[in-house]
């Protein structure tokens, strides 16, 4: 089999013909690499080696462009990368970037349940599901969460204190700022003695027990 014609196309493909027919698609760098030319003679092992060749580097390239915006568990990362290459030269792409330490999952669970308890004020129960929505590893979630677990009773006071302070003055409000706190995974005993201390700082009357229905 000879290559006829190598046609430059987008996103930094070539597109190789064989024999006068369009063949396949090969990453530029891979053909530029490779000295691919009118001419050149390929057979099948060459040209499996080849695809595979350009999969692998460009499921790389994809994956560095993703992670230069934010970091990815490795199953994100891989569920996304699958939907473009091949399982084998997606492996081979994680496993490389875990060499390199650009792909940690220890890392990134680390910094994402950080987020989610300090930043969004989240329950020990909502981070333990969104980081096995990750694809995290439920050992070392657990391990996470022993060290970063902070006292929920804490979370929901910042909380009122601040995002639903407002709401924290009529019926209506309360109803909503509970149903939003349960929403996110906190208790209701729980829920209720924040409420209970948040009353007793502001000197708001007792309320009516149909609020907490």
């Amino acid at each position: 089999m000879v290559i006829t014609a190598v046609e430059p196309r987008k996103k930094h493909l070539c597109a190789i013909y064989i024999d006068g027919e369009f063949a396949f698609n090969l990453d530029r760098a891979v053909t530029e690499e490779h000295n691919l030319n009118v001419g050149t003679a390929l057979n099948d092992e060459e040209i499996h080696s080849l695809l595979n060749e350009s999969d692998f580097r460009r499921a790389k390239e994809k994956a560095m462009w993703l992670i230069s915006f934010r970091d990815y568990s490795r199953k994100e990362l891989e569920d996304k990368l699958l939907k473009d290459y091949s399982e084998d030269s997606v492996q081979k792409c994680l496993d490389r970037l875990e060499e390199i330490h650009l792909l940690d999952d220890e890392r990134f669970a680390m910094r994402y349940a950080k987020d989610l308890f300090e930043i969004k004020k989240l329950s020990v129960s909502n981070v333990r599901y969104k980081l096995t929505q990750k694809g995290i590893d439920k050992y070392l979630i657990e391990d996470i969460i022993d060290e970063l677990e902070p006292d929920e009773s804490e979370q929901i006071s910042q909380l009122l204190n601040t995002k639903y302070f407002r709401s924290m003055f009529d019926e209506k409000g309360r109803k909503r700022t509970i149903a939003a706190l349960q929403r996110i995974g906190y208790k209701w005993s729980v829920i209720r003695s924040a409420i209970d201390a948040f009353d007793e700082e502001n000197e708001y009357p007792d309320c009516e027990d149909d609020i907490y229905d």
